[in-house]
């Protein structure tokens, strides 16, 4: 090993960025899982455990239950109460939180001042602060509505009477929401618990009690796992309304499972598959590297027989260097890849990501085990066949020249077969995988992708020394007419086809991974993209707050539509009626409807083309809605209301709304008299969302009218920051994979042109200049590096899409988006590698002498 140093550290190289790879991998999907989690559960701050009801029927009582339970440091209910703030003429619709009994209890930071400690003080968020004009110390107005006692009228009906409770609040505090926990909202101020509790109690009414959907929990920050366990336990037996007891990473990571059809897409997609295909890329740059190490030192293995060395000796001395080589450069590549990963945490704040990231690494035990298992047995294996290879050679017949490998060998035809076999096979399973997992069995489908497409791109390299010679030669005869080096450079593709695939195919696996990862990545961010769109179809609502007799929201104020009309960075404003149509027939069943003009709704909403159904005398009723209202198999439906009936024809839609939708003039034949009630908005492409919904808030808060602004594209928003950060560290592993195909063409182009040192001299000899001999060896580089990366680019969009199509299926369809950006760049990467390799080579081949060379051994 000392004295093959220089040629060990080029596989060691190998072997080290790969683990590295690896490595960082599984470290990136760490980080990727924890901040989806951290993003997804942001409400539920540090806390330890959360019981939760889905019902959300927890009382005050479950929640004295839970604060009685032994090991409980603190508990507080989820709950929200909303109120007008009002000061010098500005008036805020705002949702208020109560302040936590334990600081891991609260999503807020307190960024200046005090915490509330009596009921006449509140904590505002900065920037409502800011449209208030009000600092610590000043004075806010609370408006709120109190229900009274019941009033029975003449017909037996019963109604709530209540009045307008104005509370003066002392601004004692100025908080932060890191987590955009409350970012729909607008931000939450905060106000003394015992205050929240007031409020809540008015806003239910005399006769009702204020429920909450979950209690957080604090426990003592020593307490081990079998600890936490208990308390569990206890808190289930405590609280039977609770539906679960879990921590609060299991309820981020069911949250995250519900929003994805039940499949943790997290864990399957961006740790499992990448991790998995890591694995077999990284095994098969380190197996070609380290077969065509072990093969170049055959000569002096049969010397070493020739001395007395018996073949058990050499083949155990073979595998014992490999296993110190994969050893130590397996170590070498963990820490490579945990620092890589670490300095990208650093970095990452630099360029405002807008999601808190983890500041460290966290190591785990794959973490490290994984990747040395697979730098040691990989080495070994690769190893192997070589060693047993050159241990079995007579030693006199490993001394004579050996002849280049040609096509008409028995092997060859059993390697045809097998590749045919691979390939074709392989590509049958991965389409299996893909049918498996569009039909919405995804565990298995990303199996049977993994696999398919493992062994698919097994047998394109086992049988590239076919046909991957053939197709250099065929394009270097097109560009022969530049001279003698090109025609040279394209016989030397065929002249050794074993030496033209093994340098192609280190290139060709780096470029299909990085191929592979970029069309997976955009097609992915296409279909969370369009899951994000039917999620929250309107960017922007301002909603009345009060009610009229019929039970539908009063009128919206013409003047906050014309103040919403003028915020900048809107791409589109309109009113909307919302209504709670009845159908006339003998159940009288309820539909949630939004009456608007077509040409107006598809300005706002974020999917225009799936309601293009929307027409006078049509009612667009979405597939949940017809579910949750029975309006399955309905070609027309029939609503009454003050006005008279009108029928309808039905259309359904795959949408994710949670209303149906008609035009005014159906909604005129059965409510004349209502009028727009909503206002909706879409933001433009390219504004800061957090910006505009502030914009909206300031700009309704002058009209002195009470109406609720949610700005659910905070919300969206916040999910595509966090589809932002995976794909940042996809770019990430991107630079690794190119470094590693970098390092594998480098590497085998390297020992090639050595392997060549005698016949490169021996063209010096007839005459072959220093200028075309770097020629000829450049234009075969860049030849054998294109074709390997065009294939691999092939390769890398079937796969690519096959294993987005088949883990994000659950989200609808999954088009295979091309990255034209990506594929130009890898193509150039790959033809300046193929350049580099070769002529950083030439250059010492040309200064040696042509009679040095032709005596060298």
């Amino acid at each position: 090993m000392r004295r093959s140093l220089g040629r060990l550290a080029s596989a060691g190289i190998a072997i080290t960025i790969g683990t590295a790879f690896v490595a960082a991998t599984l470290l990136a999907g760490n980080v990727i899982t924890r901040t989806t989690y951290d993003q997804v559960a942001a409400g539920l701050a540090d806390s330890d455990l959360v019981v939760f009801d889905d019902n959300e029927s927890l009382t005050d009582a479950d929640v004295e239950a839970v604060r009685g339970v032994e090991g409980v440091v603190a508990a507080d209910p989820q709950a929200m109460s909303y109120t007008e703030l009002n000061h010098a003429g500005t008036s805020i619709f705002q949702g208020i939180v109560g302040t936590a009994s334990d600081e891991r209890l609260t999503p807020l930071e307190l960024s200046d001042g005090a915490w509330p400690a009596t009921a006449a003080e509140i904590a505002l968020p900065a920037d409502v602060a800011d449209r208030l004009g009000v600092g610590l110390g000043d004075e806010v107005a609370s408006s709120r509505w109190v229900a009274g006692e019941p009033v029975v009228a003449d017909d037996g009906s019963e109604t709530y009477e209540g009045g307008e409770v104005v509370d003066k609040l002392t601004v004692t505090g100025l908080v932060d929401d890191p987590y955009a926990a409350y970012g729909a909202m607008g931000g939450a101020a905060v106000v003394a618990q015992q205050t929240l509790a007031r409020w809540l109690a008015d806003e239910a009414g005399p006769d009702t009690e204020p429920t909450a959907g979950a209690v957080v929990v604090a426990l003592d920050p020593s307490a081990d796992a079998d600890a936490v366990d208990e308390v569990r336990a206890a808190l289930a037996a405590a609280v039977p309304a609770a539906t679960d007891v879990t921590t609060t990473e299991e309820y981020a990571e069911k949250s995250v499972a519900s929003m994805s059809g039940g499949q943790d897409i997290i864990f399957l997609v961006f740790v499992m598959t990448f991790a998995a295909v890591a694995l077999v890329v990284a095994g098969l740059v380190i197996a070609n590297t380290f077969q065509v190490l072990v093969a170049q030192r055959a000569r002096t293995l049969a010397l070493l027989r020739c001395v007395g060395a018996t073949t058990g000796q050499l083949y155990r001395s073979v595998l014992l260097e490999a296993a110190i080589l994969g050893t130590v450069a397996s170590v070498t590549g963990i820490v490579l890849g945990s620092a890589l990963v670490q300095a990208g945490l650093m970095i990452a704040p630099a360029f405002d990501l807008g999601v808190p990231l983890p500041q460290a690494i966290t190591l785990s035990w794959p973490v490290f085990v994984a990747p040395l298992a697979v730098g040691i047995v990989v080495t070994l294996v690769a190893a192997l066949t070589p060693a047993l290879a050159a241990a079995r050679v007579a030693p006199l017949a490993a001394l004579r020249p050996s002849d280049a490998p040609t096509l008409q060998k028995g092997a060859g035809r059993l390697r045809a077969v097998f590749a045919v076999l691979a390939t074709v096979g392989g590509l049958a399973v991965l389409g299996l995988g893909v049918a498996l997992g569009l039909s919405g069995t995804i565990d298995l489908g990303l199996l049977a992708a993994v696999g398919g497409g493992t062994v698919s791109l097994i047998g394109v390299i086992v049988g590239s020394v076919f046909w991957l010679p053939k197709v250099a030669a065929g394009i270097g005869r097109l560009v022969g007419a530049a001279g003698p080096s090109a025609r040279l450079a394209a016989a030397n593709t065929l002249r050794n086809p074993r030496r033209t695939a093994a340098t192609s195919t280190a290139l060709l696996i780096g470029v299909t991974l990085v191929g592979m990862m970029t069309t997976g990545a955009a097609s992915a961010r296409v279909s969370m993209d369009n899951e994000l769109d039917a999620r929250y179809p309107v960017d922007l609502e301002v909603a009345s707050t009060t009610y009229d007799d019929d039970g539908q929201q009063a009128a919206m104020p013409s003047v906050v539509t014309n103040a919403v009309d003028g915020v900048p960075g809107l791409r589109g404003v309109t009113e909307v009626t919302s209504v709670t149509a009845t159908t006339d027939d003998e159940n009288g069943s309820v539909v949630p409807a939004i009456a608007v003009a077509p040409d107006a709704l598809r300005a706002v909403v974020n999917t225009p083309d799936a309601l293009g159904d929307l027409r006078p005398g049509t009612l667009v009723v979405p597939d949940q809605v017809a579910t949750s209202y029975g309006l399955e198999g309905l070609d027309e439906i029939e609503l009454t209301g003050p006005g008279g009936t009108t029928t309808l024809d039905v259309v359904g839609s795959d949408v994710q709304y949670a209303w149906a939708f008609m035009v005014p003039e159906d909604l005129a034949a059965i409510y004349p008299d209502l009028r727009p009630n909503l206002v909706w908005a879409g933001v433009a492409d390219g504004e800061d969302v957090a910006a505009t919904v502030a914009a909206v808030q300031d700009a309704v808060s002058t009209t002195d009218e009470v109406v609720e602004v949610t700005g659910a594209v905070v919300e969206r928003n916040t999910f595509q920051q966090v589809i932002d950060v995976i794909l940042g560290i996809v770019v990430g592993l991107l630079a690794v994979a190119v470094l590693i195909a970098l390092i594998g063409v480098a590497n085998t182009l390297s020992l090639s042109v050595i392997e060549r040192t005698r016949e490169s001299a021996m063209l010096r000899a007839i005459g072959l200049s220093k200028g075309q001999l770097r020629a000829t060896l450049a234009i075969e580089g860049m030849l054998i590096a294109g074709v390997g990366a065009v294939l691999g680019v092939l390769l890398g969009l079937l796969y690519g899409w096959a294993g987005a199509a088949t883990a994000l299926s659950v989200m609808g369809e999954v088009p295979l988006v091309v990255p034209w950006t990506d594929i130009a760049l890898v193509l150039g990467v790959a033809l300046v590698a193929g350049l580099v390799a070769s002529v950083v080579p030439a250059r010492a081949a040309v200064r040696t002498h042509p009679v040095a060379a032709l005596a060298a051994e």
